[in-house]
């Protein structure tokens, strides 16, 4: 991982001696397909030159047909590299951090916006892993607390418009992060309880477990 200088990039009112757990970016191409949905953008235009293969070359041959499709797939390779740019720039100009009493998130390509969720706002998490073992970890805000979906995305859980969840989006190593969030969470909450030890009070945050179980659910469209 990259070096990175936190005092530049973190809000002023981080408190000293306030842990940083952990930071990172989003995996570029994991954004990409998840995020900005590359893959079905690349499945449409696939279908769309099928079809006017299928539908042209029997009125006008098989040279039309494979012209027509040919410009089909040209425009689809055009969308699929502004994707890849967005998702690109997005993963550079993105910072997540997790701190031993909040998230923090750097978000916006053109003007840089920090959203700063502390814990006691935090109500839930949850957790999604990808075959390349990146993932998302959205939160849920407790009752009250809201961020319009818009200021978000893409670094929101999809399809949550109503009650916006806030994510950080294709982290590397997402289950290992998961789990220092979880105990961040957890040590937070007993704090606030005045709980010792960490076992005797239930956590605010989902367990990996009951995440990895729960992923299809929490992520249908």
């Amino acid at each position: 991982m990259k070096a990175v200088n936190l005092e530049k990039l973190l809000p002023a009112d981080i408190p000293a001696g306030e842990r940083i757990l952990w930071h990172g970016r989003p995996e570029w191409k994991s954004l990409a397909r998840g995020a900005f949905r590359a893959d079905f953008v690349a499945g449409y235009f696939g279908l769309m030159a099928i079809w006017n293969v299928a539908t042209t070359a029997a009125d006008s041959g098989w040279l039309s047909a494979t012209l027509a499709a040919a410009k089909t797939l040209g425009a689809g390779c055009a969308a699929l590299a502004l994707l890849c740019l967005l998702s690109w720039l997005s993963a550079r100009t993105t910072l997540y951090v997790v701190t031993s009493r909040r998230i923090v998130m750097k978000l916006g390509i053109a003007l840089p916006v920090f959203f700063n969720l502390p814990f006691s706002k935090i109500a839930s998490a949850s957790l999604r892993v990808y075959a390349d073992g990146s993932g998302d970890i959205p939160v849920a805000l407790g009752e009250g607390q809201r961020i319009a979906y818009l200021h978000l995305w893409p670094h929101a859980r999809p399809f949550r418009i109503t009650h916006p969840e806030p994510a950080m989006r294709s982290v590397p190593d997402a289950q290992a992060v998961a789990e220092t969030l979880s105990r961040a969470l957890i040590a937070a909450s007993n704090e606030r309880r005045g709980v010792a030890s960490p076992a005797a009070t239930p956590s605010p945050v989902l367990t990996l477990e009951s995440a990895r179980r729960s992923a299809n659910e929490a992520f249908a469209a």
